[in-house]
């Protein structure tokens, strides 16, 4: 039977990664792979979670199932660090949220559960959008279309022609929004975008479901909530899911929810069933450390305090890389404008350069990025930095 399977190609990311592993210039730096890096192009566990982790290697007693929803207390925190406390509460038993394994598992349990409401649904994804956005919610027997979204030309969102296409979504269908820090071009809609969305939304009847993967990673943990919370306060319906993958470290731990809101309380107690069916169906019930360490830290003022600090740190850094790599591309005397990156949000930005010159950068100075020219900014350093701006320039002048 497994005679006649035929192998498939590499994932063009995990193939940079194997090669920049193997590369031996000294110089070399990795842009790809969509983690957080420090100075030393390591990433390190945060000291909040080694406090967690050793509360829990101390006094946990028993590693029973948690059941297919996942833990309670993780799931209450994890809501009202989206929401806040304020309308957190008001939303009451309109919410549930549900513990998942990762951001993708939740992409994936919020794919089954709306190919159970409308099993003719088409989800309307961003163009561009990550490039797991697709097969996640295909697998599940949805139908996709593209929106516009982003201007490789100038660097910004398309936003008038992204609203004309919303206007056209009929009621039934789901358009998938980011959050914030758009992965992968870093451009984020504005408050008025957002308010400009909800009224589309309202007026067509489609339902919105967002991705939110780096909360706290933009602007700060309150302001990249702006456009989900208004979202979750003026609409009837919502789908959000969320990750702490990047705000908590936890990449390999799997640590993710997917939270719905539904016109009334009765709707959601009937969803919820429906949400735990497919989760046992799938994964039968989520892992629980990850869970566990970010609900000791966010109930634990002092280790919520500290793990606060430390991610504002991590986005003091993205930001301030990104004015340093602008800064140093000037000094390089390149002859093109990348006064965008700085203007961005969060690890991703595009470089704007076409597939040759990412392949020459790869090839001859070592420097690693997928051929759409996205790069991580996480991936640069003080002492990299002028490197990747005079090669930069190098490629383009070539």
């Amino acid at each position: 039977m497994f005679q006649s399977l035929s192998a498939l190609p590499a994932d063009p990311i995990l193939r940079l990664v194997a090669e920049y592993r193997a590369d031996t210039n000294p110089n070399k730096i990795d842009l790809g792979i969509g983690i957080y890096k420090d100075e030393n192009g390591d990433t390190p566990v945060m000291t909040a979670v080694k406090k967690a982790e050793q509360h829990i290697l101390t006094t946990q007693m028993s590693k029973k199932y948690v059941g297919p929803t996942g833990s309670p207390e993780y799931n209450e925190a994890v809501a009202e660090l989206l929401f806040g406390k304020t309308l957190n509460t008001s939303l009451g038993k309109r919410r549930v949220t549900v513990q998942a394994p990762g951001g993708c598992g939740g992409l994936r349990l919020a794919a089954e559960f709306l190919k159970q409401a409308n099993a003719n649904a088409t989800v309307w994804v961003s163009d561009p959008t990550w490039a797991n956005h697709i097969p996640l919610m295909t697998t599940a027997g949805l139908k996709i279309s593209k929106y516009p979204y982003y201007d490789y030309t100038t660097h910004s969102v398309r936003f008038d022609e992204m609203l004309d296409c919303l206007k056209t979504v009929p009621k039934g269908d789901i358009v998938l929004l980011h959050g914030c820090c758009h992965n992968p071009c870093g451009a984020d809609l504005t408050l008025a975008q957002w308010q400009a969305v909800r009224d589309v939304a309202l007026v067509q009847g489609f339902t919105v479901f967002i991705d939110l993967a780096y909360q706290g990673l933009g602007d700060g943990l309150e302001e990249d909530m702006v456009g989900t919370r208004l979202m979750a306060e003026s609409l009837p319906e919502l789908v959000l899911v969320s990750s702490c993958s990047k705000n908590f470290g936890l990449y390999r731990e799997r640590t993710g929810a997917m939270t719905l809101i539904c016109e009334t309380d009765t709707q959601t107690a009937t969803a919820t069933t429906l949400i735990a069916a497919s989760a046992r169906a799938m994964y039968s019930m989520p892992p629980d450390h990850g869970a566990e360490v970010v609900q000791l830290i966010l109930n634990n003022p002092v280790l919520r305090s500290e793990w606060d600090a430390e991610l504002t740190g991590m986005r003091d850094r993205i930001n301030g890389l990104r004015a340093k790599l602008v800064e140093q591309t000037r000094k390089a005397g390149i002859d093109r404008d990348f006064g965008f990156i700085q203007n961005e949000k969060g690890m991703f930005s595009f470089l704007g350069v076409n597939v040759e010159q990412v392949q020459t950068l790869v090839r001859d100075y070592s420097i690693y990025l997928v051929d759409s020219s996205r790069i991580n900014v996480a991936g640069i350093n003080d002492d990299n930095v002028e490197y990747l701006a005079d090669s930069l320039a190098a490629v383009i002048k070539g």
